[in-house]
């Protein structure tokens, strides 16, 4: 009888993750750009004609879970990827985003960039999207805060 080839062990959740299964090539995607650290495609329920989803090659469900390297590669490709597309279909203005975490809207639970451009008129700019939930606390306690945790 042959021997089995041993079994793949997949990490949790990359076997289902939409991102990981259109970098495997088992789901269909508009492929923009790609290299070593990451893949961009067009969004498939695009915010504006353009959107573009920018993911890293490795599966990692938040930007805390990235190298510095991926990060930086992320962003890049982010960045070259708004000038095309601002030639490419005339758009005057862009929004990148991330959604890092269920509360701050993310679906998909693999880091993802959102290139979205604007043409104008959509009343855009990531202040009109979120709101303010609340009395907010004086800067200088939020300041101390943060500069704490970076300490640690």
């Amino acid at each position: 009888m042959p021997a089995q080839a041993p079994a793949v062990t997949v990490p949790h959740g990359m076997e289902t993750c939409p991102f990981c299964r259109i970098r495997e090539g088992t789901l269909p995607a508009h492929v923009l750009y790609q290299d070593e650290e990451v893949l961009a495609f067009l969004d498939i329920y695009p915010c504006a004609q353009g959107h573009t989803l920018v993911v890293p090659r490795r599966h990692a469900a938040s930007l805390a879970e990235c190298p510095p390297a991926t990060v930086a590669a992320l962003f890049h490709a982010a960045v070259r990827l708004a000038g095309a597309i601002q030639e490419g279909l005339g758009a005057p203005g862009f929004n990148l985003g991330v959604n890092d975490g269920r509360a701050a809207g993310q679906e998909v639970p693999h880091v993802h960039v959102h290139v979205i451009p604007r043409y104008g008129g959509e009343g855009g700019g990531v202040q009109r999207v979120v709101k303010t939930r609340g009395p907010v606390q004086p800067l200088a306690e939020t300041a101390a805060k943060i500069l704490a945790a970076l300490r640690r």
